[in-house]
């Protein structure tokens, strides 16, 4: 039978606020403990962290004196990028970032987990109030709108209790299937790179450009929403194919005609982070298109050397390790020019033996993909029954049996 239980607003029944502001001149080597959004979300996934800021015992005594500081109880809830990752104060020796991180104190007949839990049980609500382009925030006042339910003290306990056991289940189901999700990528990796790294007799060394007409940057003409034909950008590849969304477009004739692909074209992205730097990704015709100026196209010898052996061969360890000893950085950015491209070593044999390390390669990258995909389903199926759960916990529905039978219910999907 359905219990109707008063919603309130989080404004009703405690505080919502933030920390005061704390500027990178107030920085020490060590002190008290100084977490930004990517700690507080370790913290909130019962990870150990160690952070990389502080600051001094007496700015921390300060705030504490005139400002207050979390304790033993309040919640902290990331506002920024990530949102709704959710840490119970359990260590009060610490501060937060202003702004990035909200603090729920104060709270009165609300045990601390029960919030925690009909928090995350209207996370889709939570992300629906968030707001921002660029990226996602949650405003300080609209969360403070936000309504939960709010049944007596000894039915929260009651529900958190229950809810404790039940995520147990599930938890463990989940990282058992992400377990099986990495398992599965690093299988394909493995054996990539041991091709590239173990060879074969009569492999030849060459250079990328021993094997290559030339290499070629694509178009630095602003792209448009709307347009004739696709651009090509750097977001555009991923895991060694082109990815179709997010697509931006020109009407440039010239620009067309000049940076049209072809079939087989291997695009490389030259200028990104670190671990975007390096990435490969071949063309096989799926609609007319160009390529931006961040790319570069690879015009190989086609009497020498395969196009899906190339693209195997960038994405593999062996290359992407070789492209970080030699890419240039800057401040948030790195390089690899067309020069350094082609200097890169590469070891072949036979253009018939790659079409066939080629074939055995695309077979076992398949079987990973809809092994993948299998996880994925299996995950988000997990993840809904954590959602079902919830709804039932805060719709007064829960029952002593529930942990048992969604462990159950984890247990079988986990074994589909």
């Amino acid at each position: 039978m359905k219990r109707i239980w008063e919603m309130v607003a989080l404004e009703q029944q405690g505080k919502i606020t933030s920390s005061k502001r704390i500027f990178k001149s107030e920085y020490v080597d060590t002190g008290v403990p100084f977490y930004r959004t990517k700690e507080i979300k370790e913290l909130a996934n019962g990870r150990t962290i160690s952070t990389e800021l502080y600051i001094s015992q007496d700015r921390f005594d300060e705030i504490k004196r005139k400002f207050g500081t979390p304790v033993i109880g309040d919640l902290l809830i990331t506002a920024i990028g990530t949102i709704g990752e959710i840490y119970v104060v359990d260590n009060i020796n610490f501060y937060f970032k202003d702004g990035n991180v909200l603090w729920l104190k104060d709270f009165r007949d609300i045990d601390p987990y029960f919030l925690k839990y009909s928090l995350i049980a209207f996370i889709d609500q939570l992300n629906g109030i968030s707001h921002g382009s660029a990226y996602q925030a949650l405003p300080i006042e609209k969360l403070k709108k936000h309504k939960i339910p709010k049944p007596p003290l000894s039915e929260q306990k009651r529900i958190v209790a229950i809810l404790d056991e039940a995520f147990e289940g599930i938890d463990r189901a989940i990282a058992n299937t992400k377990k099986n999700l990495v398992n599965s990528r690093e299988l394909f990796e493995g054996y990539l790179n041991a091709i590239f790294t173990q060879k074969g007799d009569g492999w030849a060394e060459k250079t990328l450009g021993d094997v290559c007409e030339k290499v070629e940057y694509g178009s630095s003409t602003k792209s448009l929403v709307e347009g004739e034909i696709p651009v090509l950008r750097m977001g555009n590849i991923q895991n060694g194919a082109i990815d179709w969304g997010n697509l931006v477009y020109s009407i440039d004739k010239e620009e067309i005609n000049k940076y049209l692909l072809k079939h087989n074209d291997v695009l490389f992205n030259r200028t990104n982070s670190d671990e975007h730097v390096g990435k490969t990704a071949i063309y096989k015709g799926e609609m007319p298109a160009i390529f931006a100026g961040y790319l570069i196209r690879i015009h190989r010898k086609e009497e020498l050397i395969d196009a899906d052996f190339l693209n195997f061969y960038l994405n593999s360890y062996t290359a992407r390790e070789y492209g970080k000893s030699i890419m240039s950085r800057s401040v948030n950015q790195a390089n690899i020019n067309g020069t350094k491209l082609k200097g890169y070593p590469i070891s072949l044999p036979s253009l018939s033996i790659q079409k066939q390390i080629v074939e055995n390669l695309s077979f076992l990258r398949t079987e990973t993909q809809r092994l993948e995909a299998i996880y994925r389903q299996k995950i988000s199926a997990l993840n809904e029954l954590k959602q079902s759960i919830l709804q039932k916990a805060f719709t007064g529905e829960l029952t002593a049996d529930t942990a048992n039978q969604t462990t159950k219910a984890a247990q079988e999907v986990n074994a589909a």
